[in-house]
């Protein structure tokens, strides 16, 4: 079962993407970014479904390097 979460920019609490991944993602986990730059996962949020959905949103906060 894929997450799709959103990537969240830890410095401005901006979503920067969407991104799917093949399993939970954990604290510390690295990926690439559609930008081409990798990044590490620094928290993961896992919030309520809204009422009558069954998708629970997934957050992964993540810092750029500027």
């Amino acid at each position: 079962m894929s997450i799709k979460a959103t990537i969240m920019n830890a410095a401005t609490g901006e979503p920067i993407q969407k991104f799917l991944f093949g399993r939970m993602p954990r604290f510390g986990e690295g990926f690439v970014l559609e930008s081409g730059e990798r990044v590490s996962a620094q928290r993961v949020d896992v919030g309520k479904p809204a009422p009558g959905k069954f998708i629970t949103p997934v957050d992964v906060w993540v810092t750029l390097k500027d």
